[in-house]
C-alpha cells in the first residue's frame, strides 16, 4: 500500500522547485541582452508552468493542497543575484551560466524523486511524464552554455 501523504510531499517539493525554475527563467528573460535568449527563456518558463499545473492536478487528485509558491532559498538566491548584477553587470553568458546551474540543481531534485521507491505507480507516472520537459530544458541550456564557453 502506498502512502498518499508521501506522494503529496514529493509532488509539492517538485512543484516548489519547478516554480523556482519558472521565476528563474522569467528573471533570465529580463536580464538577457539577446532577444533570441529572452524568447527562449520565456518559452521555457511557460513550459515549466504547464509542468507545475500537471503536478498540482496530481496533488489535488490525491486529496492534497498543491504548493503554489517557490522556495525561500530561491528567493534569497535571486536577491543575491540582483545585488551581484548591480555590482558587476550581467551579460548573456553569465545569465546562461546561471540558468545552467539552476537546471542542474533542478535535475538532481527530479532524479531523486524518480528513484523514490515509495511512490505510487500513478504518481511515478505523473513525475516521469513531467520530467521530460525538465530534462529537455536542462540539456538544451547545458549545450548552449558549453557552446558559448568554447567560443
Amino acid at each position: 500500500m502506498f502512502d498518499k501523504s508521501h506522494d503529496i510531499t514529493v509532488l509539492n517539493s517538485l512543484i516548489e522547485m519547478t516554480l523556482d525554475s519558472v521565476d528563474g527563467y522569467r528573471r533570465s528573460a529580463e536580464e538577457a541582452t539577446s532577444s533570441r535568449f529572452s524568447s527562449e527563456f520565456l518559452s521555457r518558463a511557460n513550459e515549466r508552468e504547464q509542468v507545475v499545473r500537471q503536478l498540482q492536478g496530481e496533488v489535488r487528485r490525491l486529496g492534497g493542497n498543491p504548493e503554489d509558491d517557490g522556495s525561500v532559498l530561491a528567493a534569497a538566491h535571486r536577491a543575491f543575484l540582483t545585488l551581484r548584477d548591480r555590482a558587476t553587470g550581467s551579460d548573456d553568458e553569465a545569465v546562461i551560466a546561471e540558468v545552467d546551474h539552476g537546471e542542474s540543481y533542478l535535475r538532481g531534485k527530479w532524479e531523486t524523486a524518480l528513484k523514490d521507491d515509495q511512490l505510487s505507480p500513478e504518481t511515478r507516472s505523473a513525475i516521469t511524464s513531467a520530467w521530460e520537459s525538465v530534462r529537455a530544458g536542462q540539456e538544451k541550456w547545458r549545450a548552449v552554455h558549453e557552446n558559448m564557453s568554447n567560443s
